[in-house]
């Protein structure tokens, strides 16, 4: 059965269904991150109109921080995967690329999707995500139009009229929103 965590904002709450069977590196990364408090008191610090709402840096726990977007996990910290060795983060707080592993589910960047965030190099990916909009196939791994390589690893189960609440807010020039979202908590639901 995947986990499923809620998300508390001061915009409303959604859930997340997390699939731990499809994407186990990359949601139990999630996973660990949410049970630690990691992204408790965040706030979105990349929103763009009909496309996507991006989350996770810690340094956008100031709203205005002129390095949100920049930030990981803790480099070398370490995470579980049922039925597989410990999982050490990189020396930037980055995990392996997932999906670079042979038979790794093509799972679409669809509306509703949590998809990891990275800088388009290998194995960049850490804490930060976005939710999908819309159907953003372009940034499917297996999308060989463009160099774009954002694993999906979760969905939106509960509460899309936040995230579309959240998706219409206005921003700078630089996509923040002018009126700080925070995650006030993020909870693994039992």
């Amino acid at each position: 059965m995947p986990a499923r965590v809620l998300f508390t904002t001061t915009e409303g709450n959604f859930t997340v269904e997390v699939f731990t069977e499809q994407m186990p590196v990359t949601a139990y990364n999630f996973l660990d991150l949410v049970s630690t408090g990691f992204y408790n008191g965040l706030h979105f610090h990349r929103v763009i109109p009909d496309f996507m709402n991006q989350f996770g840096c810690p340094f956008s726990r100031d709203p205005n921080s002129s390095k949100a977007g920049t930030g990981g996990p803790t480099p070398k910290t370490k995470f579980e995967v049922p039925g597989r060795a410990p999982i050490s983060r990189l020396g930037d707080g980055s995990i392996p690329d997932e999906f670079r592993e042979p038979g790794c589910p093509k799972l679409s960047n669809e509306i509703g999707t949590l998809s990891m965030a990275n800088t388009g190099q290998p194995n960049s990916g850490g804490s930060q995500f976005f939710i999908n909009v819309v159907h953003n196939s372009f940034l499917d791994f297996f999308d060989k139009s463009t160099p774009s390589q954002h694993p999906v690893f979760a969905r939106i189960s509960e509460g899309m009229d936040v995230i579309k609440k959240i998706n219409n807010a206005k921003t700078d020039r630089n996509d923040k929103p002018l009126k700080p979202i925070q995650v006030i908590s993020a909870t693994i639901k039992e």
